[in-house]
């Protein structure tokens, strides 16, 4: 019998081909069970996490878990479904100025994988945290340099990064490609053969713990007065 997550990446394709509310509504109990057994592979997944990352422990996959529906109100593309299954896998819950994890499942090229850092932070916290790279820059590259972190994640997340300085800052800082980043995270790149697996959530809880110590970091960082 095929894992469920073959015909999930189905469904999503199917999705995306009739991203209308009529289709959805026919295909509702199809999405309905196959979203039931994600979440049972989720909350897998957040447990074998919990065992090294304590503050996740008792975090649910329902609260995790992202809908799938769109929000159109400020977007040109007004298609109402997303064509990815996501969670954010954070002791914050779903708090994006928080540094965690982050889980998606998408049929769109080079958007699947697994995600670590924190996104479009808040002015404060941006400021905040690049004092404390630059601070610390030796634990930094100490934590972002490590043979696994490259490994598994060998590329930066970045919405978007400054054209030059940031105030305050000198355009000739040796750490100035970082003080540009508006966005400080990391991204393991998967394909759907990996979620064929039914050990995936282990598979998924053993990359994602090589980023403990990056995120510790940010966090602290956030959290010291």
């Amino acid at each position: 019998m095929d894992y469920y997550t073959l015909a999930l990446f189905d469904f999503l394709r199917r999705l995306a081909a009739n991203n209308n509310r009529e289709w959805f509504a026919a295909h509702k109990e199809e999405y309905d069970r196959l979203r039931e057994l994600w979440l049972d592979d989720l909350q897998h997944l957040i447990d074998c996490m919990g065992e090294w990352e304590p503050r996740l422990k008792g975090r649910t996959a329902k609260e995790s878990a992202y809908r799938i529906y769109r929000d159109t109100r400020f977007s040109l593309d007004k298609t109402p479904y997303k064509v990815f299954f996501s969670a954010s896998i954070n002791p914050y819950l779903k708090n994006a100025h928080r540094p965690g994890y982050y889980l998606q499942m998408d049929i769109r090229p080079g958007e699947t994988g697994l995600y670590g850092g924190i996104w479009r932070p808040e002015a404060p916290l941006l400021r905040k945290l690049r004092k404390a790279i630059v601070d610390n820059i030796e634990e930094w590259e100490e934590i972002t340099d490590n043979k696994a972190v490259n490994r598994y994640f060998p590329g930066w997340i970045s919405s978007e990064t400054l054209k030059t300085a940031p105030k305050g800052w000198d355009k000739d800082h040796p750490q100035i490609e970082l003080l540009r980043l508006k966005d400080y995270g990391k991204f393991c790149p998967l394909d759907e053969k990996f979620f064929h697996d039914p050990r995936w959530p282990e598979k998924a809880a053993e990359r994602f713990r090589v980023l403990q110590p990056f995120i510790q970091f940010l966090n602290y960082s956030i959290e010291e007065e």
